[in-house]
């Protein structure tokens, strides 16, 4: 009897252990879809890093403000110097304000330029730095340039960098506007203008790249 006992446990284990394949079988499974999910997805950002391009045409409809709130989140997500976080984001959609600016930015090539520097762009995106903050303040606001870029592209948005931000925060009416925000005007300096919006016409295409952009050392 103990011995028909010891066959029938040893039956019921072999019985479990033969279910150990069919669950690795299955987390394997899902470890494939997730390499598939992760190498679509970075097919995605590297078409979306080599097909945006600046562009210089916009719609005047303004894009709704979540999306405006996903590239904004992109942007605050850039590297920055000893995650020092530098960098700070004026998200101007006020047409009042976005006019005053471009005024503003126009004037600088001379007080009698009336054209629009932001080309009809509905969204103007400042981005200042603390110099206070890190060393690399300048390199931490161009990156965070960078992601606004490429962020309003996935989200297919038209957007160009419009420099001249430090000029014109440093006028008067610049600096008005920052303390009304309660941003420190002595510390923040304009680093650029990511102006987005709708594309109107057609979209750009690129430009070769120039020879010898690459260096090698192996």
């Amino acid at each position: 009897m103990k011995k028909l006992l010891f066959v029938f446990a040893l039956a019921v284990i072999a019985a479990f252990s033969s279910c150990g394949p069919s669950t690795s079988s299955t987390g394997s499974g899902a470890s494939t879809v997730d390499n598939n999910t992760n190498e679509i997805t970075m097919n995605t950002t590297m078409q979306d890093l080599l097909t945006r391009r600046s562009v210089r045409s916009y719609t005047d409809q303004i894009p709704p403000k979540e999306v405006i709130e996903e590239i904004i989140e992109a942007g605050t997500y850039a590297p920055t110097g000893m995650n020092r976080q530098a960098p700070i984001i004026v998200a101007v959609t006020n047409c009042e304000v976005r006019d005053k600016l471009s005024k503003l930015n126009g004037a600088v090539f001379g007080p009698d330029n009336d054209r629009d520097p932001f080309y009809g762009a509905p969204v103007v995106l400042v981005v200042l730095a603390d110099t206070t903050a890190a060393f690399t303040w300048k390199e931490d606001g161009s990156l965070v340039m960078g992601n606004l870029l490429n962020a309003a592209h996935a989200k297919g948005l038209g957007s160009c960098w419009i420099h001249r931000a430090k000029e014109v925060f440093e006028t008067e009416e610049g600096k008005a506007i920052l303390r009304e925000l309660g941003i420190d005007d002595t510390k923040y300096v304009g680093i650029g203008n990511c102006i987005l919006g709708y594309t109107a016409g057609d979209y750009p295409e690129a430009r070769p790249r120039k020879e010898n952009y690459v260096y090698w050392i192996e």
